[in-house]
Parts: C-alpha cells; structure tokens; sequence
C-alpha cells in the first residue's frame, strides 16, 4: 500500500470524512483529496500528525511494504468525531447528472422567482392610473384587474417550483448530509468550476449592479418632485429591475453554487450543513409567519399596490435573524 491508500484505509477506519480529517491537520478538504488521490504528499509535519491521530508509526505510513497496523489512535479522537462508519458515495454518474440537471432547472426556478417578485407590477400600475385619472378605469376595476395577474404570476411560479424542484429530490442529500466522491469526480467538478468562473461572474456583477442602479430612477424623480404616477412608474421599473438581477442570481450563479455544494466548499461543508439543519425549522416558520402577515395585512388594508413591501422588509430581517441563528447554534 502506497500513503495514499493508507490514508484513506485509516480514516475510514476511523468514520472520518476529509474534511473531518482536514480540521484535525489544519488543512483544507481539498488537500486531504489530493493526498488520498496522489496529486500530492503531506510535509513531515503534517505526516507525524496524521501518525498521532492514526496511531500507526510513521515508518508504516512512510514504507510501502509495511502492512497495516492495529490502531491505537487516542480515545479523544474517537469522542470528538463519533459518526457512522460509512459515508454515501458520490459517483461521476451522479456529479454528472447533478450538474446537468441544475443546469437545466435553475433557469425555469429563476423565471418562478422573477414572476413573484414583479407580481405587484401591474396592480401598482393599474392603482396609479386609477387614482390620478390617466384613464377612464375605476378603483374597483383597476383593483380586480391587477389581483387577477398577481395571483396568477403567483400560481405559475408555485407551479413551475413545485414540478422542478420535485426532480432535484433525489439529490436533497448532497445539500444536506456530508457525502464522499469517488477518485476523479473532484478534479471533473474543479474544471467545470473553473470554466464557468467568468460566466458567474459576469452575472453576479449585473445583477449586483442593476439592484443598486435600479432606485435611481426611484430617487431621481423623488428629489425632482414629479408626479406620484411617475414615481409609482419608477418604482414598478425598479421591481423589474431586482427581478431580472435576482433571475441572473438564480439561474447562473446557482449553478456556480452547486459546484461548491459536489466540492463541499464556503456554505457547504459539514459543519454549516449541520447548522442549515438546525435552522431549518426556524426558517419554515419564519416565511410561513410572513405569508400570513402579508395575506392579513393586504386583505384588512386593501392595499395591495403597498403591502409588496413586507416582502422586501422580511427578507432583509431573516438576513439577520439567520446570522444570530447561526451564532447561538455555534455557541451551543
């Protein structure tokens, strides 16, 4: 057996995943795949540590004939990474069909998102031409027109997560339970990474910029003193502005993120894994608490042209209701 063969023998051994192995060492996940797929060899230091937390010699991790040892690695190694033996095993079959896939999906999903996000559009536009009188339409019209394509963009974007997402099923797993790669599959994902890095970028930065851009209008007239029908025009803009760039986020940069999730990487890793999990009740009742709110107060007003701003306000506050989420877990 080669040192690469005797890591991977020994920390399976132990029901360690790489990067469980990689927090010990003070090393990457990426580094632990390397060693264990010959890309490269760890330093002496690096070597007697793993010696330590193996409890092997460094003579049968340095010479290939030697055979294995009996394990003695130290009690407190066992207590800190109690886990099962097995991990499941990603495939280049299922990395594969997992990138084409999301490739395939994310771009309808971003559609679902763009239709709820400008789903006040007309209501707000068809409330402004009322009120001031632009065209012969009353309120009760105005008002029954703009509902009747708000819950309809709503209805096709619940429709079109709902069929899509249900294909993304079988690979709910790797978003949320750690998960090991067969040799090669880390090199294919890095590629496809790397080829799509300007793409993603180019995204990221349009969308980043058409959400700052997008209340210049909004401003502009606001400063100007224009007509209330103007602004509310500008503000039905900006929505159709945050929608296309949170499209860009959704369909292209999405896919960019399911590189990281087959990697392991950033959001990813076990540990935030195991926090996701945790905040994962917090999170349905928060949005369903909003839903509600948003119904209540749109309904008890009748001003649905306004209330859209619940939405923007919620997403902001679960920002940081997330972040001190995330740091009681990690105190815990």
């Amino acid at each position: 057996m080669i040192l690469a063969d005797k890591i991977i023998d020994e920390r399976k051994k132990n029901g360690w995943s790489q990067e469980e192995l990689g927090e010990m060492l003070g090393v990457s996940r990426q580094s632990v795949s390397k060693w264990e797929s010959a890309q490269s060899v760890p330093d002496l230091q690096k070597i007697l540590k793993l010696a330590e937390i193996f409890g092997v010699s460094t003579d049968y991790l340095l010479k290939d004939e030697l055979e294995p040892e009996t394990n003695n690695a130290p009690k407190e190694y066992y207590e800190r990474n109690e886990r099962e033996s097995t991990l499941r095993k990603v495939t280049m079959e299922d990395a594969s069909e997992y990138i084409m896939l999301k490739k395939k999906i994310l771009p309808r999903i971003g559609i679902g998102v763009f239709l709820c996000v400008t789903c006040p559009v007309i209501l707000i536009f068809l409330a402004g031409i009322s009120s001031f009188g632009i065209l012969n339409i009353s309120d009760r019209v105005a008002t029954a027109v703009g509902l009747l394509f708000l819950f309809a963009q709503i209805g096709c974007a619940v429709f079109i997560f709902i069929i899509n997402s249900g294909k993304l099923s079988k690979f709910d797993y790797l978003e949320k339970e750690p998960f090991e790669t067969e040799y090669g599959v880390d090199g294919m994902v890095r590629e496809k990474m790397a080829a799509h890095e300007r793409t993603n970028m180019i995204a990221l930065t349009t969308g980043v910029l058409m959400c700052m851009l997008g209340s210049v209008p909004l401003i502009i007239t606001a400063v100007m003193g224009l007509s209330s029908f103007v602004i509310l025009s500008m503000v039905c803009l900006l929505l159709f502005f945050v929608a296309t760039a949170t499209y860009l986020f959704v369909a292209i940069c999405g896919v960019h993120s399911c590189f990281k999730v087959l990697l392991q990487t950033d959001g990813y890793t076990v540990s935030a894994k195991k926090t996701n999990k945790k905040l994962e009740v917090l999170t349905r009742i928060y949005w369903m608490f909003i839903v509600v709110l948003y119904l209540a107060v749109s309904f008890i007003t009748k001003r649905w042209d306004f209330t859209w701003i619940i939405w923007a306000v919620s997403g902001v506050l679960y920002a940081l209701i997330r972040v001190i989420g995330e740091s009681i877990v990690k105190e815990g």
